[in-house]
């Protein structure tokens, strides 16, 4: 049998769903290249030992509790009910690290936040009308949700690299002027991906306001929480009291990645229908059961020994690996200083934001950064980063550049830099007979270098609330 393209979900042809392939493929195609291109947590710390250590633990764990030896490998072996074994674990953490008070009902475990993703979209969007606001750049993987699940979406651009949350009121406004229900929106408020700026608080509590004003829900995924230095801003399901906050959580870039272990807090009260009043968590676990049936028991015991093995305080667990990404961010930023100073970069029309953490940093530059550029940059510079367009839903970025410096050395930073310095330097200095510089064609109009020339204001922590 031979089908025909046109009798399959239209998604299949979406090209967000070609980019990580696409990824995989130039990654494959250049293994000596150094890439920033992955958003991986760095495997430098990992032991395969502690793995067993968590194991054990977990099991004295179910011991201490009353369970017996049945019920202990029960545990590890079998089936769990679908809202996970590990609730009162993760709000524990949530408690201990967060100062959040979440009962272990309101959570489910997932498999990894993408799971948490589609759970959440297919639960809430019910209609045609709905829509689902997302604040742009954003994380691929929401594109990717709602295009499966044929949920319209409405890019909310930032502006000069912050949430201005006048906007989104706009946007919210606007949609329901034209007759549809603005359902909720997603944000990465800390170390975002892929711009790795993080919202201040006077942020936060704006957007929780209009969230409130408008009967809007937050769908707040922050995963690289923990990846940066110093004091943290509240969580915004910590500042959230209204309810108005449906968190989506995920261990892969703390704990371990390899065990796929992601939560949602969704603590919204559901009134009518067969089940009565309820919590949104329970209806969540509904949807599950049909999708993944429940989250592997193995994993969330690996993920629950290491819980325990920290008192719950995985801020403490992953501090060795913040710094690590603490220091990789302020080498290349240095390494972009030295083979971009002021000077040059004002004449290449060339800047970059200066995150305060995380895993991200965002370079803008004068030509097209698209598939083309980033193939031609691995072949003949050997290095490889993201197209920033791959993060826009209806185009965008087209001149812009991810780096992701979490995986690397500081010795793969030293080199990758100054390889990629030498790729700009070269497709910044084509000119096109139509008047575009190298890498491809780009519409017009849409790069917005720094007027000064030097880095991109606003790209790092957020400080208009308006």
């Amino acid at each position: 049998m031979v089908l025909d393209s046109t009798t399959l979900h239209s998604s299949i042809e979406d090209p967000v769903l070609d980019r990580m392939n696409f990824l995989n493929e130039i990654t494959s195609s250049y293994p000596d290249a150094v890439s920033f291109a992955p958003g991986r947590p760095y495997d430098g710390f990992f032991e395969v030992e502690e793995i067993h250590a968590h194991l054990r633990r977990y099991a004295k764990y179910l011991e201490s509790r009353g369970a017996g030896p049945a019920e202990v490998r029960d545990g590890f072996y079998q089936y769990g009910p679908a809202a996970g074994r590990i609730r009162e674990l993760i709000a524990y953490w949530l408690r201990q690290d967060e100062g959040l008070e979440v009962a272990p009902e309101a959570i489910v475990v997932t498999v990894g936040a993408q799971e948490a993703m589609f759970l959440v979209l297919r639960a809430l969007f019910a209609t045609p009308e709905d829509v689902l606001l997302l604040v742009t750049p954003c994380y691929v993987g929401i594109i990717g949700a709602a295009r499966l699940l044929d949920i319209p979406v409405v890019a909310v651009p930032e502006r000069d690299g912050r949430l201005v949350v006048a906007d989104m009121d706009k946007a919210v406004r606007a949609q329901r002027a034209a007759g549809r229900r603005p359902r909720a929106v997603y944000v990465v408020p800390d170390h975002a991906n892929p711009t790795g700026s993080t919202l201040d608080l006077a942020t936060r509590t704006a957007l929780l306001e209009l969230a409130e004003r408008h009967g809007l829900l937050v769908l707040e995924d922050s995963p690289y929480r923990l990846s940066g230095p110093g004091p943290r801003q509240p969580m915004l399901k910590a500042l959230d009291r209204s309810r108005s906050v449906v968190q989506l959580g995920s261990f892969s870039k703390t704990l371990f990645p390899g065990a796929r272990i992601g939560y949602v807090v969704a603590d919204q009260e559901v009134r009518g229908g067969r089940g009565g009043a309820r919590l949104l968590a329970r209806d969540l676990a509904k949807v599950k059961s049909m999708v993944t049936v429940n989250t592997s028991s193995l994993s969330q015991a690996a993920a629950a020994g290491a819980l325990l093995g920290a008192d719950g305080r995985l801020s403490v667990l992953n501090a060795r690996a913040a710094e690590h990404y603490r220091r990789s961010m302020a080498a290349t930023l240095a390494q972009l200083e030295r083979w971009l100073p002021e000077g040059r970069r004002r004449e290449l029309g060339v800047g970059w934001n200066r995150p305060e953490g995380g895993f991200f940093l965002t370079l803008r530059t004068g030509f097209r950064t698209g598939a083309a550029a980033l193939e031609r940059s691995a072949r003949d510079f050997g290095v490889l980063w993201t197209p920033m367009e791959f993060f826009h839903p209806y185009g965008g970025g087209e001149q812009d550049i991810r780096l992701s410096i979490s995986y690397l050395t500081p010795g793969q930073v030293a080199e990758g830099v100054e390889r990629l310095a030498r790729f700009v330097e070269a497709l910044s200095g084509e000119r096109h007979p139509d008047g575009t510089h190298g890498g491809g064609t780009y519409r017009a109009g849409t790069y917005r270098a720094a007027a000064h020339g030097g880095d991109v204001p606003g790209t790092g922590t957020e400080s208009d609330a308006s």
